[in-house]
């Protein structure tokens, strides 16, 4: 019997998890997958091509090519590059021959226009890194840590059952104590339980997650009117006249009326802003989808974590609506399931509950670990 009791003790000691790591409070991740995913690409593609436009910019030098009189001397024609490419003014007739005048400055500033956009992509994230991200890594770092003390609590809750056990001279007097400790719910973790019942009663991230999606969805809807706006009125235009005849040239007999220009960087402004709108559009559905996270409990992570006493009652009131902090938290759970350590260990547990013939007995991580303790000869069966 000695064997067995030692060995009973070193299979429960082995069970404790380990303390926690200073670590863990610099390794919490702050941002679900996904939503780091929509950061890299919303404020990265735009600086990447924009990057790209600067740099062929410096490197072709003028980006505007006018088809100025053969009189021109090459001092004159440059002057002709510079004024077209300053004024971006469009000189045309319309169907009655009436002057019409059409500006292009949009084309001038698109490039600047993106690097507003990408600014514009990463206020979202600002909002939650600064309104929401403190008091979520404050409370991941709680739940996580009473989690693994909880499960570390159940084990020497059986450690110390099982010396009361041995100790006991009345077996059967032991087993009717452990029953009404049951019904009076003395294995639970109040704190624990009343602090995720708290966060489900809250709503303050959920409202500020929420926020953040709405914001993002905004933005990319209004850079993609925008590209159309572009698209629909000046990128399909990629010559137009330009006049010249302004200031002391105005008076000059021998400068024509218009001179006829082209836009060197017009294919590139093309397909820059085809694949800005071609993402963007895609990545909308992914916003969407973000969203709706919230709209459903994560019953995964809540089915392992039932085998805590504290989680039992706290899956029968999860009948409210979702749309809560706890539902934002279970979330980022998920996304930190390798700071969890308890899950693995649990996650065992419930499957080991599955297969084992007398499943109807473990109710808790304290069941399981009294039957591997060895007291399973004596513990009456649960009603």
């Amino acid at each position: 019997m000695s064997l067995s009791h030692t060995a009973a003790e070193y299979m429960l000691s082995d069970a404790l998890l380990p303390d926690p790591s200073s670590a863990r409070a610099k390794g919490l991740r702050l941002e679900l997958p996904s939503d780091r995913l929509l950061k890299f690409v919303t404020v990265g593609l735009p600086l990447f091509l924009v990057s790209l436009a600067f740099a062929r910019e410096f490197s072709a030098g003028s980006q505007i090519s006018c088809f100025s009189p053969t009189n021109f001397t090459g001092k004159q024609s440059a002057y002709a590059d510079t004024a077209c490419w300053d004024s971006l003014i469009h000189h045309g007739f319309d169907a009655e021959g009436r002057a019409i005048t059409k500006s292009l400055w949009a084309l001038k500033v698109f490039p600047y226009s993106l690097l507003v956009v990408a600014v514009l992509m990463y206020l979202p994230y600002l909002l939650w890194r600064y309104a929401a991200a403190p008091a979520l890594h404050c409370d991941l770092l709680f739940i996580i840590d009473e989690l693994d003390k909880s499960y570390n609590r159940s084990v020497r809750l059986v450690q110390h059952m099982k010396k009361v056990q041995q100790a006991s001279a009345e077996p059967e007097q032991f087993w009717e104590e452990y029953e009404r400790a049951r019904e009076e719910r003395y294995f639970e973790f109040p704190l624990l339980e009343r602090y995720l019942t708290c966060k489900q009663h809250a709503h303050a991230l959920v409202f500020i997650y929420i926020l953040r999606n709405l914001l993002l969805l905004l933005f990319l809807a209004a850079t993609c009117l925008y590209l159309v706006f572009l698209h629909l009125n000046i990128f399909f235009q990629d010559e137009f006249s330009c006049s010249i005849k302004t200031g002391l040239l105005q008076e000059e007999p021998h400068i024509p009326a218009l001179i006829p220009c082209k836009l060197v960087f017009f294919s590139v402004f093309q397909i820059i802003s085809l694949s800005v709108g071609s993402v963007y559009i895609l990545l909308i559905p992914v916003v969407i989808y973000n969203a709706l996270q919230l709209c459903q409990w994560d019953k995964g992570l809540l089915s392992v974590y039932e085998m805590l006493p504290a989680f039992d009652l706290l899956s029968r009131r999860m009948l409210t609506c979702p749309l809560n902090d706890l539902n934002v938290i279970l979330l980022f759970l998920r996304a930190n399931i390798s700071e969890l350590t308890s899950f693995s260990r649990l996650n065992a547990v419930s499957a080991l509950r599955e297969a084992t013939a007398n499943k109807e007995d473990i109710d808790t991580v304290i069941d399981f670990m009294t039957l591997l303790a060895g007291l399973e000869t004596t513990k009456p069966k649960h009603q």
